[in-house]
């Protein structure tokens, strides 16, 4: 973590563990496309390591922030539910503007809700979803709201999914400001 944020253009770094599976999702975020490509080769070698003291094979996936709200803060323990889905060809910006004008304001009504984003590789047509919530208790008490919302949202955006996941969140240093 230090090496990352002592690096220009970084603005925070989260990890993601699901401590059952052992799948871990170590997310960086930069100020610009720029400062992420001038951050490659110096991370390439943060992230092997990192890869052999977790005992995984690391894969590299490149997203934009599409939209990201903060209800608060998360705190330690928080529960992180993510959704990976395929967006149907030529249809992202509709569903970038259909999370933001309906997910966001039906996921503040969860219980625990502390945050969501949407993250987006327009040229592979796919996005994930994120919620994060106040602990993995409250995860755990809202999954079948969060589902049913889940499943209507995707028929109606029309999109497929691919894989979703459950989280504890192990460390939150994004200063990435508000993109809802």
């Amino acid at each position: 973590m230090p090496a990352l944020q002592g690096m220009a253009g970084c603005v925070g770094i989260s990890l993601l563990v699901n401590r059952q599976s052992g799948r871990c999702i170590v997310t960086t975020a930069w100020e610009t496309e720029e400062a992420l490509r001038d951050s490659l080769d110096q991370i390439a070698p943060i992230r092997e390591r990192a890869a052999q003291m977790f005992g995984g094979t690391p894969s590299v996936d490149h997203w934009e922030i599409a939209a990201l709200h903060r209800d608060h803060p998360s705190p330690e323990g928080a529960g992180v539910r993510a959704t990976w889905v395929q967006v149907p060809q030529g249809q992202m910006d509709q569903g970038i503007e259909y999370y933001k004008a309906s997910v966001l304001s039906q996921l503040e009504d969860l219980d625990g809700f502390s945050s969501a984003s949407l993250l987006v590789d327009r040229d592979s047509g796919r996005g994930v979803a994120s919620t994060t919530f106040d602990s993995l208790d409250a995860m755990e008490r809202n999954r079948d709201q969060a589902t049913a919302l889940k499943i209507a949202s995707m028929r109606e955006a029309g999109v497929t999914e691919l894989d979703e996941g459950e989280f504890e969140l192990a460390l939150a240093h994004l200063r990435v400001p508000e993109l809802a």
